[in-house]
Formats: C-alpha cells, structure tokens, sequence
C-alpha cells in the first residue's frame, strides 16, 4: 500500500478502500423502523392474529388469477388513528374509498414475509366507508423473485376498533374475469426474462369503479377463511407453519412520482397530436384503422404506464416497452437513434369496450424508455386521451455530490445515479428490465453506492439477512435471493462475507454483524474440503462464475481444477472473516480463518508466480493469464509494495491479458488505488464516456452487444468517484475515523460531499503548483486525517483549511 492509502492491519486493507460508504445524519437504519412499524402491537407479534388470511372459494388459488375484495365500515364520527396490517400472496393494492393507501408486501420469502401498516384514517369519513383490495398471484407464470404459497389477503386491525374489519368471512370476494396472462413464450425478444407475464385486459369484463363506495357488491362471494395470520416468533401448535411467518415491513414504501414522455418519435397510420403526451390534447385514430405510435420516455425509467382512452369499442391495443431499439440484425447501436429501428420487447393488450375516459394501468410497474402502442380499431374510433406513468423505486436521494473541471464526469454521475436507482425496488435488482433478481455479486457494489450517495442502509441489511436466510444446510447461500429456484454460485457466498465486513466498517451496529458471525463459518467450513496440499482450492461444484469475460464467467481452473483466482477470492474472504470475527472475540476463528488465508497465498505464489511475466498466472499450468487473478493478489496483500505497483502496471499495459467487464472493473479499479495508481482511475472511465456517446441514459451489463442496458453493476463510477478521487473512506469500523486521500489524475479541481453517520463530509480542492488546498469538512464530533503528498493533517470535526 502506498503512501496516499495507508495500511489499516487489524481491519485488512482491502476494507481501508471499500470501507467508503457514509451516512445521512441521521441515518435511516436500525433505530428508524419503516411503515410505522414501531406503532405494531406488541401481540400482533407473539401470538395467532385474530385475522384470518382469506382467498376466493372454489378456486384454484396457485393458477393466475386476479380478485378483488371488499369490505363496509361505518364510523359513527371521524377517527384520528386507524391503524391496519396488511399482506397477500403475491400481491395487493389497498384502498379506502376508491383511493389507492398501500402497495405491498415488500418482496421476500416464505418464512419471512412481510406485513405492511398503514394508518386509514385519512382517508375515512363519518358514515359509510369501503376498504378494498386486488390481489393477484401469477401463478406458473409469476417473476423468478415472487415466492408464493397460494392466493391469500389478510388485514389485521391494530386496536379493537380498526379490528372491525379484520379479514373473514365477512368480506366479500369477486374474480376479475378481465385478465388473462401474455406469457414469455409470446415476447419477440432473445435473452434470460423472467419478471412475470404481461397483462391482457378486456375491459367487456373488467369491474369498473369496484374499489368505489357506491359500487355493488351484493353479486359477489363470501371469502374463503383459509389459516390465522401467524408471526414469524408467534406459537404454533406441534411448532407446525402452515403457511407465510409474518414479519414487519422493514423498507419504506416505493416512491411514487407523476412523470410524462419526452416525445413522440414516429406515428404510423395516424398524425402525431400537439398536447397528447401533456394528456390536454387527444389523438384519435378512425374505425378500421392500424395505427403505431412510438414514444420515447427520454431516459429508462421504472413505472407504471397510465393509459387514458374513450370509445373503440372492438379494438385492440398492444403496448411494448423496450430498453432500446433494435436494427434488423439485432442490433442496438445509438440508442437515441430511431431510423430503421423497431421495438422488442415485452408487452401488454388492452381490449376497449367502448366505456369513456377508461384508464388502463397494469398491476406490476415496466421498465422502459420506448413504448410503442399498436393500436388496431373495429367498427368505431378510439381517442387517445393521455399516455403518462408513475415512476417507482426505493426511496434513495441524491444526498452526495461530486463536481469537477472535467464536465464529463457529470453527465457519467448523472447516469449512474439513475441506474442505481432503477436498479433498487423492494429488493436490489440485478437488472429491472429483464430479471429483477438481488445477486450477491451485483447487491455488494450496489449497496456501497446506496449508502455513500444517500446513506440509507435499509436495504443493505435486508439484502444481507435475505441470503443469510437463503443458505443450505452445507453453508452455502443461494448466489440470488428471493428465488423460487435455486441457484448457486459459490463466489458470490464469499463476496456476501465481504459485504458484511463493509456493513461493519460503515455502520456502528455490532447485533447484527454478529448474528452472521456463525453462518461466516458455515461458508468458510463448506470450502475447506477443497483446499489442497498445493494451498490452491480444487474448484467445487455449481457454478463458478467471476466474469462475463471468462467462458459462461468460469475462469481456467474453475471446473474440477485448481483456479488461482477462486484461490485467492477465497482468501479475500478469509481476510474480510478473520477481522469480523476478530472484532467479536471469536479469537480461534480468527486465528483459524488467517491461517487458511496465508497458505492459500503461499501455494498461489509457489505455484502460479511467473517471474518472466512478473504476472500471477490463471492455473498452476502457468498458460493463461488474466487481470482477474493479479487485481485479487493486490487486493490481498500477496506482494510488497513495490511489486503491487510493477504489477498493476503490467495489468493495465498487456492487453493479451483476459481483461475485466463492466462488472469486475470495480476490483480493477480498487486494486489500482491500492497500488498507487489511484490517479489514472479518471481515465479509467473512458468505456463508461464511450456508453454514454452511445445514447445510454442508464449503464449497460457489458460491452456492446448487451442483453441489458440497465445493469447497477456498471454504476460504481458513483461509489469510486468519491473512494478514490476524493479519497474518503473509513479508518475504523463504524465509520468512528475518517481518513481522506484525494488522488485528483488528470483533475485540477473537485468538490466532493457525502453523507456520514453524524453529517456530511465535503471537500472543495484544487490543485496548484503540484499541490492541494482548499477546505474540508467533517460532523461534529468525527476525526480523522487528510493526506497532502506525504504530509498528514489531523482533522476534527468541523471545517479545516488545507495549505500546500
């Protein structure tokens, strides 16, 4: 390590660079409960709920279907509190009175699914009130991501008097006859999707107006009773779950913000209409008429599309949504260019019945920036009043900043910001478009991005806890989770080890990093039989995936063989474990887990040291060589200072070298920091530039051709910007000390701030005669130290000036 990023022994100094992610004061974590949860009864979360979950009678409620439930309240006068616990399987949109209050429940798994709570109040009125459900299951065709029992609804009051309208028997119960399943087999697209069918509604059979107070219901069912609702910690008899462990929502709810298209690119068999995309003008297409109309939202997006239309009774609408546009070959190019280019995509079908002012929405949100509707009448004109949408995500802002003299990195902050945010729902997602599944490989970058731009750490620990639950009874977890099918990726239980050391160094939580301190052990332990007498690991089974740049992303040696690169990721681990358990007095783990780390890296260097190439080699066959297997000797400590640095800059120079994607130039770029070459980070970020010239307003999987455009993976400019460039990372766990070392490269000038528990942290610094000065700020309350050349500054909270 050099000078600008000193050596932090006792917590490892692959953390020293990683540890970076800092917190809005006061952070949203642990002692912030979501939904209101802290208002919960405390009995709601020991014993059977009086509730019972109930379903549509005489139905198959593990096939699609779609219903919708009711239930009268009467108030002899307004109430100032209403409180109400709600979930569903899958899913469910609650109402009051024709008002959408709660979308739900956060996505998890069957032995921890989640409840949310929600105040009525509001949205009550003295005399007759109606509360109002849909709930969907999509069946064989649901999302990879959605775990299911059976179709269900449960609302459970807080109090006696919100316990009113406890679900049972009471309520009422109708199927929505309208929807019918576009299943994936239909989408005219290449590629792994797997986020659930798209939606046919036929508005013949649709009940209008059934979430409204004046609606009848009297035609509709009794529901079904089908179980209690039953906490997660509550008693069972015999210890038996019949079904969902219910848990509090941990996360907010999803923001929800009002969003129009940017134009409309071409139209087809009708004129484009000033003031449609603004919903004050309408477009009406002429009975007996095919009409297309591509819209381009400006930017990717994650929404719900909103369509208002009148008439057209007999027609048929198929809208498409797209991440871009494709050429005839395939192909995507410029994504801002639309000539000679059609759509692909996933889509939905609405069928008019001729009603006015119908609004078409479907269940879950699309991830889109084309949409093309098709829109093909019958005997009678459709008007088009509006296209508008919703955008949805977690709820993260933009509390970080950073600025420079170089204005491309803006726009490369801008969109990866978005990308990270399309990117995060009720779960981290790999892609939103096409999989909408939480990777372990792809949460960890993403996680440190959340917290060092907003700060918000909910979702990390969610992330955390979902694979810790996901693990098997060898040890490993499922590399994505929730999942209904598994999946295993044995490197990606290590990188989860590796997320938890840097939950540690950014959060002052020691509960829970504790309570996965035996489940380290369990993935640690599942490893050990393949170690050999060379100190290499004999790659196990499943899948080995490091990078998209290897064959199905398996490095040499990662099938049956010796790999040094799953050698040296497995002491990566091992380093990351041996701190934490360290930390918490596990003292002959520790000693145990640096043991198993110092003889994976003697056998490596024995076996896979080439000193002609001055380069680890892939296998101990010493034929292929790769970025992949000398970022992790770096970022293992496996060389002396001096060496670190002779090797990186082979690794950067070769180009014979197997190179790293998108996706693993986050190790590429920490390894350069680590080596001293921080400063050549800005010019690192030229295929980044290069996406951006190409139209990109999110961050591709991998070079072009990509599946997705909108992968979080790619995003880290956002973490690195503020690690490497402005230098700020944690120099002890809990974010306690902050050490801060700018390496400017090619940059004369950056202002830089993000969020750390107690505050915010800001540097504004510039360059002149070869050295820097300007000022930084730390939170009350926090010290630290800034690195200036080889001078050290001692910094308190508050604002200190730096002088050459």
């Amino acid at each position: 390590m050099h000078a600008l990023l000193p050596r932090f022994h006792t917590f490892g100094r692959v953390a020293a660079l990683l540890s970076l992610l800092l917190v809005v004061g006061p952070v949203a974590s642990t002692a912030q409960p979501a939904d209101g949860s802290s208002s919960i009864r405390p009995a709601l979360l020991e014993k059977p709920w009086d509730a019972q979950w109930i379903g549509p009678p005489d139905t198959d409620r593990q096939a699609f279907g779609v219903y919708h439930f009711r239930r009268t309240l009467t108030l002899d006068a307004p109430v100032d509190s209403f409180l109400v616990h709600t979930s569903a399987d899958n899913r469910y949109q609650l109402f009051v009175n024709g008002t959408r209050v709660r979308i739900g429940p956060a996505r998890g798994e069957i032995d921890h699914w989640r409840f949310e709570t929600t105040d009525l109040a509001p949205h009550l009125q003295e005399g007759r009130n109606v509360i109002a459900a849909v709930v969907w299951n999509f069946g064989e065709y649901r999302p990879h991501a959605q775990m299911s029992v059976e179709t269900g609804f449960l609302l459970q009051g807080n109090s006696p008097r919100s316990g009113q309208i406890n679900t049972n028997s009471e309520w009422r119960v109708t199927t929505n006859e309208a929807y019918q399943p576009i299943p994936r087999s239909e989408w005219a697209i290449d590629g792994y999707l797997v986020v659930g069918p798209g939606e046919q509604i036929d508005a013949e059979r649709y009940p209008w107006g059934w979430a409204e107070r004046d609606f009848d219901d009297s035609g509709w069912a009794a529901a079904e009773e089908l179980r209690p609702g039953m906490p997660k910690k509550g008693p069972r008899q015999y210890g038996i779950y019949e079904a969902w462990k219910l848990v509090p929502r941990s996360i907010p709810q999803m923001e929800m913000t009002e969003q129009r298209f940017a134009e409309i690119e071409r139209t087809q068999g009708t004129s484009p209409v000033d003031g449609l995309l603004q919903g004050t003008s309408d477009l009406v297409v002429p009975a007996d008429t095919t009409a297309t109309i591509l819209l381009d939202h400006g930017h990717l997006t994650t929404a719900y599309p909103e369509y208002e239309m009148s008439g057209g009774a007999g027609s048929q609408v198929q809208i498409t949504y797209g991440e871009s546009l494709y050429t005839k070959n395939g192909r995507k190019g410029d994504r801002d260019a639309v000539r000679g280019k059609s759509i692909r995509g996933y889509y939905d079908v609405y069928l008019p019945d001729g009603g006015q002012n119908r609004t078409f929405r479907p269940l879950w949100w699309r991830t889109f920036r084309y949409v093309q509707l098709k829109i093909e009448t019958a005997d009678a004109p459709l008007r088009l009043h509006d296209v508008r949408s919703t955008y949805t995500a977690y709820p993260f802002e933009e509390n970080a900043s950073f600025t420079s003299d170089d204005p491309t990195l803006d726009s490369l902050w801008t969109v990866g910001w978005r990308t990270a945010r399309v990117c995060a729902n009720e779960t981290y997602f790999d892609t939103p478009y096409w999989e909408q599944l939480q990777y372990v490989g792809d949460t960890r970058l993403q996680a440190l991005i959340s917290l060092y731009v907003d700060g918000d750490d909910r979702l990390m620990r969610k992330a955390i806890r979902a694979y810790d639950h996901s693990r098997v009874s060898e040890g490993l977890t499922a590399s994505r989770y929730p999942s209904y099918d598994q999946q295993f990726i044995p490197p990606y239980s290590l990188l989860w080890i590796s997320m938890i050391h840097d939950y540690w160094m950014h959060r002052e939580d020691p509960a829970f990093v504790r309570s996965f301190l035996t489940s380290i052990r369990d993935v640690v332990e599942w490893y050990e039989p393949y170690l050999t007498e060379s100190g290499l690991l004999q790659s196990g089974p499943w899948w080995n995936f490091v990078d998209w740049s290897f064959d199905d992303g398996i490095p040499p040696g990662g099938q049956n063989e010796r790999s040094t690169i799953l050698s040296l990721q497995y002491a990566y681990a091992l380093d990351h474990a041996a701190d934490l358990a360290s930390a918490f007095d596990r003292t002959d783990d520790a000693a145990h887990y640096r043991q198993l780390s110092d003889s994976v890296k003697t056998g490596v260097m024995q076996s896979t040291w080439t000193a002609e190439q001055g380069l680890l080699s892939d296998t101990p066959a010493q034929q292929s060589f790769s970025q992949h297997a000398n970022i992790f000797g770096v970022l293992t400590d496996l060389f002396s200072e001096k060496r670190e640095t002779a090797v990186m800059k082979r690794v950067l120079a070769d180009t014979s070298l197997t190179s790293a994607t998108y996706y693993f130039q986050f190790y590429l770029h920490r390894a350069m920091a680590e080596a001293g070459l921080g400063g050549r980070y800005i010019e690192a970020l030229d295929p980044w530039r290069t996406m951006l010239d190409r139209g990109l307003t999110t961050f591709a999987e991998e070079p072009d051709p990509t599946r997705s455009d909108s992968h979080a993976w790619s995003a880290h400019p956002n973490y690195n910007l503020l690690a490497i460039t402005a230098g700020i990372r944690p120099s002890s766990p809990g974010f306690e000390t902050v050490h801060i070392a700018p390496v400017l490269g090619p940059l004369d000038q950056i202002e830089a701030s993000m969020p750390h528990p107690e505050g915010m942290i800001a540097l504004d610094l510039e360059r002149k005669d070869g050295s820097l000065q300007g000022t930084v700020t730390l939170p009350k309350g926090v010290s630290g130290t800034f690195m200036n050349k080889n001078t050290t500054v001692e910094l308190d909270g508050g604002t200190r000036t730096i002088s050459p």
